[in-house]
């Protein structure tokens, strides 16, 4: 054997275990019994810990091309193993934007010279033409934004933004055509357009201003938006999967669509259940901004993701510098929106369980078992299973530990939980049987980092490659 991980308690996706786990050629070979005599290259002690997946992080901005300032592939995965997440989905609104075949191909050259986790990219399908071609190489899904930016030009560029309903609906034709899933930032342009101009005029520029207009009328610009995504996806038939979920109608919709039999997955991004209170707001700025989600909706989320309709936590990792924050004190409209959150995310889903705010089948059903599974990848990744790529997180559920700025991985060197004290931590990440992440410091090679490609194009792919 490679790797031989014992006296751990092996999270399954039948529950947990009291294991021995076993890795040969960067696959899960075998669980067997605690002690069982087995010869193995490396033996790694996880007693007294947890033995779980790796995160499937399908929501991930890296910056590259274009916004290295901010973070790279390089700097993202190396927050990726610090975090426990083993497979990353870049998103499109990069500089240029991932809109065809020719973009797509340079992002991925990018991330196999230097990502130390596996990935995939979820392109936009702004060129219909471009949008079978884009499947053939490998992508599990696309990816669109229903707004352009107020006052600003990032993060959401021209060539990745779609609100009229009819280009939305072509869009959906032509992607169901592939199988894969269309991921959809919602939005209501045109109320947006209007809320945020009462704002603007009584000069409310402030993050008080921003965070109420984003949830005014509770939360009406997602609603609206998000009942066109679930009608249109039900008349085209293509997988749909909803970004950013944080009201309360908005989750009531998407649990009568799936009970209607609509393929709708949602995720819940870091800020929604840790860091969207008023308080966050009043006392972060724009250093707190996403968005604020108000009580009654925070506490709809919760429930949403006990209860399952909520069905994949992915992080939203967005990172701006401080001085691309430090101007939304005054004029928050011309900030860049967004938090940095691949780092400690599935660290916070842990502590959640701690505080019995989630299950631990929950949690790990949330940040690994289901995005594998609605995203093509079902054993190949996301789950223990005989079979799959060895990407294991060990982690103890019993060190209290305070996150700090000092320990921030990406370039922007800074986290809006800076003083925060959690109880659980990542103590060591593993990407198909290697180490990227081990005794508090990133180990992985920078070239170590695959392609993960949905089922239904492996075949293909490898053809391709001559294997």
């Amino acid at each position: 054997m490679q790797l031989k991980i014992t006296g751990g308690t092996v999270v399954t996706p039948s529950g947990p275990v009291e294991a021995d786990l076993l890795v040969n050629d960067g696959k899960i070979a075998g669980l067997v019994a605690p002690g069982t005599p087995m010869e193995a290259d490396r033996t790694v002690d996880a007693t007294g810990k947890l033995v779980l997946p790796g995160m499937v992080d399908v929501h991930v901005h890296t910056r590259e091309p274009g916004y290295e300032h901010k973070d790279d592939v390089l700097t993202t995965g190396q927050q990726a193993a610090a975090g426990g997440v083993t497979t990353i989905f870049g998103m499109p609104n990069l500089e240029p934007p991932t809109t065809d075949v020719a973009t797509l191909t340079d992002v991925f050259q990018r991330y196999e010279e230097t990502s130390m986790v596996d990935w995939n990219h979820n392109p936009a399908p702004t060129k219909l033409d471009d949008i079978a071609g884009m499947s053939e190489m490998g992508i599990c899904a696309y990816k669109i934004y229903m707004v352009v930016d107020t006052g600003r030009t990032y993060p959401h560029p021209a060539g990745t933004g779609i609100h009229d309903h009819g280009h939305l609906l072509e869009m959906m034709d032509h992607i169901a055509k592939t199988g894969k899933r269309f991921i959809i930032h919602p939005h209501d342009q045109a109320l947006m357009d209007y809320i945020e101009g009462q704002y603007l005029a009584r000069g409310e520029n402030t993050p008080q201003g921003y965070a109420s207009a984003y949830a005014a009328r509770e939360g009406v610009i997602w609603d609206t938006a998000i009942d066109v995504v679930l009608r249109l996806a039900e008349a085209s038939g293509c997988p749909v999967h909803i970004a950013h979920i944080q009201t309360r109608r908005s989750i009531e919709a998407v649990r009568r669509a799936k009970e209607a039999g609509v393929d709708v997955t949602c995720e819940v991004n870091h800020w929604a259940p840790f860091l969207s209170t008023w308080n966050d707001v009043e006392t972060l700025g724009p250093y707190a901004l996403s968005y604020w989600v108000p009580d009654d909706n925070r506490a709809a989320v919760w429930e949403g993701m006990r209860d399952g309709t909520i069905d994949v936590a992915s992080s939203d990792h967005a990172p701006h510098t401080r001085e691309e924050k430090e101007i939304g004190w005054t004029e928050m409209w011309s900030a860049h929106t967004g938090t940095p959150g691949i780092q400690y995310y599935y660290e916070l889903m842990l502590d959640a369980v701690n505080k019995g705010q989630l299950t631990l089948e929950r949690a790990i059903d949330m940040v690994a078992h289901v995005p594998a599974d609605k995203f093509g990848l079902a054993g190949l990744k996301g789950s223990i299973t005989i079979g799959a790529d060895a990407d294991i997180v060990i982690a103890d559920m019993n060190h209290e530990w305070t996150i700090t700025n000092d320990g921030v991985l990406s370039k922007t060197g800074w986290t809006p939980y800076d003083g925060r004290t959690i109880t659980a931590h990542i103590d060591r990440t593993i990407v198909r049987g290697v180490d990227v992440y081990a005794d508090g410091e990133v180990v992985g090679d920078p070239k170590h980092g695959k392609l993960a490609a949905p089922a239904q194009d492996r075949a293909a792919l490898a053809a391709k490659e001559g294997k």
